[in-house]
């Protein structure tokens, strides 16, 4: 006779969406686009999505140069953020996060002086957030660079693509 074990695994996993809860993370209405684009584009099973910035709830913006008026932390809770805000454009976009098959790949643009060399540690922040929300499939390819300066005084500017599940 034939000995079969069972592993109990994913049916215990959280979604997305329960995943955002537990975090205490309730997503904002998305702002709309200050200029002539869209917050996203679908094309098949990826979206991508324009750049955002750390806009708090109240509407305004975190600002400042990373190495100069913000340092790393800041910077990184900047970063987290505008993952929030990417995060409500992607359910507006959706209708839930549970639609979401994977986090491809992560654009990361960090306003910071000169010798600011630690953009990577900034933009963890954003990283990590999807990371906690999306597990292994928040993974992603990645830049993250540094720049003169960014729309507003904005520290952080990210652009991301995503798969999603087929309709």
């Amino acid at each position: 006779m034939a000995m079969m074990m069972f592993t109990v695994t994913s049916i215990y996993s959280q979604t997305p969406e329960e995943k955002l809860k537990q975090s205490g993370i309730t997503l904002p209405v998305p702002q709309k686009p200050i200029a002539n684009y869209v917050n996203a584009v679908r094309v098949g099973n990826l979206i991508f999505l324009a750049g955002k910035g750390p806009a708090k709830p109240d509407g305004t913006n975190v600002t400042g140069k990373v190495g100069k008026d913000l340092n790393i932390q800041q910077g990184y809770d900047a970063a987290r953020l505008t993952g929030i805000n990417q995060l409500a454009v992607l359910k507006a976009e959706l209708g839930s996060l549970n639609k979401v098959k994977r986090i491809v790949k992560v654009l990361g643009m960090v306003s910071c002086t000169e010798d600011f060399t630690d953009q990577p540690k900034v933009i963890n922040g954003y990283s990590d957030l999807m990371v906690e929300i999306f597990g292994e499939n928040g993974k992603h390819a990645r830049a993250a660079v540094g720049m003169y300066v960014l729309p507003g005084n904005i520290p952080v500017e990210v652009e991301m693509i995503v798969e999603v599940y087929p309709d």
